[in-house]
């Protein structure tokens, strides 16, 4: 996949490579972090995965156009086993801020935070605890919680389905929350959750051939709504929701991440019943920002529901106004803490 460049004025100079290379954005004249340098690297899937990686590249893009600050950005190979020596590259150039993009860069910002005192970090879905990294998490069960009320509310079958890329801790974060919430508005809803690969292998987050697989067999089963927690394996799903609704009763997929109706194919737009926005976008422009602001960055920071962290989408007016209302309810009665929303 070539690394595209961040957007930004006409006549900015870009240059990129293919995987596991990088591109490179000149900071406009005239902005408030024009000597600031801020480094990216993406996760298994990189720039174009409509998910994960473009929520960050959306809040880097932003980052540069407010602050001036000059950008690179790199991916991983296939397997992700150079994340490590990406960081150090960028490390070593003296770049001032580097986000990780995944929990899978735990272990790497772990080792090299500490070499580089001089050198701000922030990791995304992980906690790191050094002095000179951002750990910035999110509550993605609260927003998931909001996803399985959506799908619940919206299957005529009392069958909808959860398809998580990996079996990990974070993941079973949406699996239960999405479960949560399906079985709050209706407790006879019957909730079928499977992961489409196991720990180490991680290509569950970039495969929609495998995705589209387990839709079909979901869709098969009569189940008609399905939220994938899956990366760019999420978009195998709205293609089996296309294909499978061409023979029968509309089915749905929900989205995750960014606002899939946005990003995903077209074609495709009709069978994305919602999103669960996690603002990845937010967490990393709000982070430069605060590099901008005062030099340095960490801490532990959690973005969920009351901080608009994270939150539902509703583009293409597909969810029932009588839906809505209660989805905003629930929302007010997670914030309150009325409802206590589980992890595991």
């Amino acid at each position: 996949m070539v690394a595209a460049a961040c957007g930004g004025d006409d006549d900015e100079e870009t240059t990129g490579t293919t995987s596991g290379g990088s591109s490179t954005t000149e900071a406009p004249d005239g902005g408030e972090g024009e000597d600031v340098t801020v480094g990216l690297v993406y996760d298994l899937g990189g720039r174009g995965d409509q998910s994960f990686n473009d929520a960050a590249a959306a809040g880097l893009e932003q980052a540069i156009d407010e602050f001036g600050i000059e950008a690179e950005e790199l991916e991983p190979d296939v397997g992700g086993e150079n994340r490590e020596e990406l960081l150090r590259l960028l490390s070593d150039q003296g770049t001032n801020l580097i986000f990780a993009i995944g929990f899978l860069f735990t272990e790497s910002v772990t080792a090299i935070a500490p070499e580089f005192p001089d050198v701000s970090y922030g990791i995304v879905d992980a906690v790191v605890e050094e002095d000179n990294v951002a750990s910035l998490t999110f509550a993605e069960e609260e927003g998931s919680f909001l996803m399985g009320a959506a799908a619940a509310l919206t299957s005529t079958t009392g069958k909808v389905g959860f398809i998580g890329g990996v079996e990990t801790p974070l993941i079973i974060k949406f699996a239960a929350g999405y479960e949560a919430g399906a079985k709050h508005v209706d407790p006879d809803v019957e909730v079928e959750i499977t992961y489409l690969t196991q720990p180490p292998d991680f290509s569950g987050f970039n495969d929609p051939a495998k995705g589209k697989v387990a839709a079909e067999g979901m869709y098969d089963s009569g189940i008609d709504v399905i939220f994938a927690a899956a990366g760019g394996s999420g978009g195998g799903m709205f293609e089996a929701a296309k294909e499978a609704s061409e023979g029968g009763e509309k089915v749905w997929g929900i989205g995750v991440d960014s606002d899939q109706y946005n990003t995903v194919d077209p074609a495709l737009r009709d069978f994305v019943l919602t999103s669960m926005l996690k603002k990845v976008d937010v967490a990393v422009y709000e982070t430069v920002k605060t590099f901008v602001e005062t030099g340095e960055v960490g801490g532990v920071e959690v973005f969920d529901l009351e901080s608009g962290g994270v939150d539902y989408s509703t583009s293409g007016d597909f969810l029932a106004e009588d839906v809505i209302s209660q989805l905003d309810e629930l929302k007010e009665q997670i914030i309150s803490g009325d409802i206590t929303v589980p992890t595991e």
